[in-house]
């Protein structure tokens, strides 16, 4: 699973990291999302798609494989 994050649309809330912090950090400037994994591994789909359902600015993108 291809994991991608829009910082653009991202407003800093931190439901990702909490969810997945193996695949999800936030930047110390501005407190915005990076991804830390792009390819997700199997173990962690199901958190990667609760950390996109999670995200009030729906900044998450998962494209599976």
């Amino acid at each position: 699973m291809r994991v991608r994050a829009d910082r653009d649309r991202c407003c800093g809330s931190g439901n990702c990291v909490m969810t997945a912090p193996e695949l999800f950090d936030q930047d110390d400037a501005e407190g915005l999302v990076l991804v830390r994994e792009p390819e997700a591994p199997p173990a962690l789909h199901d958190r990667a798609r609760q950390a996109a359902e999670l995200c009030p600015a729906a900044a998450i993108q998962l494209d599976a494989d």
